[in-house]
């Protein structure tokens, strides 16, 4: 199989170079000649072959899915298909700049992922390699301790800001405010929007399992249709549910009241139930493959 398509890549390469030729159509023969040849030495091997590569790439995927390390893994990809191509075409000076960028890659990948990493290498040694049930009780944690933070703070009525980062990145809403990076507690979400705390006035940006910044500043919504009853902290939910694909919980100073914004509608008066089903999609516990927000708006009040 590998000489057929060395041989597709040579036809390919001469058909190039003599596209102007009256020989073309020759090549172009030669070409589905060597196609069809490599069909016909495709043996047990290659298909094992195939399905174990297939699997380690959707293992791969499914370890790294709604992790940091996934944009990572698609850069990496993206480097690696301009390697195989720039290799095709006989570049060699950018091939090997290409190929040195992926053996240093690896190299960071190692460095930066060591935590994922082990937690990888210590399931495969306990023969469990079901990425599921791992995920789904590292998301169960976090749902827990954030309904927790959440109901607590509507039943003290500290007004509160949490902002779920989804496939839009935040990276300009994140610094402006102040870095945090840590895990998800119930008792650091309260303390950080306690009225005494200097961070307590932004937004808290969540991002997969961590915390990672306080006292953000949102963009405020410009829709002359919200209630005159809606504070700042509702026009910035909504703001940012306008312009990313963010999930913000809302947490009224005055009522209580918790509300949601999500792709630029607000859904007020929400219960534990709701808010639960909602922490479960945004950590895909349940795959719904669709979120329940404006599902919602039946439990809960949409906001005029």
């Amino acid at each position: 199989m590998a000489y057929a398509i060395t041989d597709i890549r040579t036809c390919i390469c001469y058909w190039w170079s003599c596209k102007n030729n009256k020989g073309c159509f020759f090549i172009l023969e030669k070409i589905i000649n060597a196609i069809m040849n490599s069909i016909a030495d495709f043996s047990v091997i290659d298909i094992i072959d195939i399905v174990l590569l297939a699997v380690v790439i959707y293992w791969l995927l499914k370890l790294t899915s709604k992790t940091r390390a996934m944009q990572v893994l698609k850069g990496l990809g993206m480097i690696l298909l301009a390697a195989w191509v720039t290799d095709f075409l006989g570049l060699v000076g950018i091939t090997w700049l290409l190929n040195y960028v992926l053996t240093a890659g690896a190299l960071v990948i190692v460095i930066i992922f060591q935590p994922e990493l082990r937690r990888a290498l210590a399931k495969i040694g306990r023969g469990r390699i079901d990425l599921n049930s791992s995920q789904s009780s590292y998301a169960q944690g976090n749902v827990e301790n954030i309904l927790k933070a959440v109901l607590n703070l509507s039943k003290k009525r500290v007004g509160a800001l949490l902002v779920f980062e989804r496939k839009t990145g935040l990276k300009d809403v994140i610094e402006s405010g102040t870095r945090i990076g840590a895990e998800i507690s119930s008792e650091l979400l309260e303390n950080l929007f306690f009225s005494n705390s200097p961070l307590h006035d932004g937004a808290v940006i969540i991002r997969d399992d961590r915390i990672e910044a306080a006292g953000c500043f949102l963009p405020l919504s410009d829709n002359k249709q919200i209630g005159q009853e809606l504070g700042t902290r509702h026009r910035a939910a909504l703001g940012v549910s306008e312009v990313s694909d963010s999930v913000t919980f809302v947490i009224s100073e005055e009522t209580g009241v918790i509300s949601v914004a999500q792709d630029g509608s607000l859904i007020r008066y929400l219960d534990s139930k709701s808010i639960r089903d909602l922490l479960e999609d945004i950590y895909m516990i349940k795959q719904t493959g669709k979120h329940r927000g404006l599902r919602l708006k039946r439990k809960g009040r949409e906001a005029e």
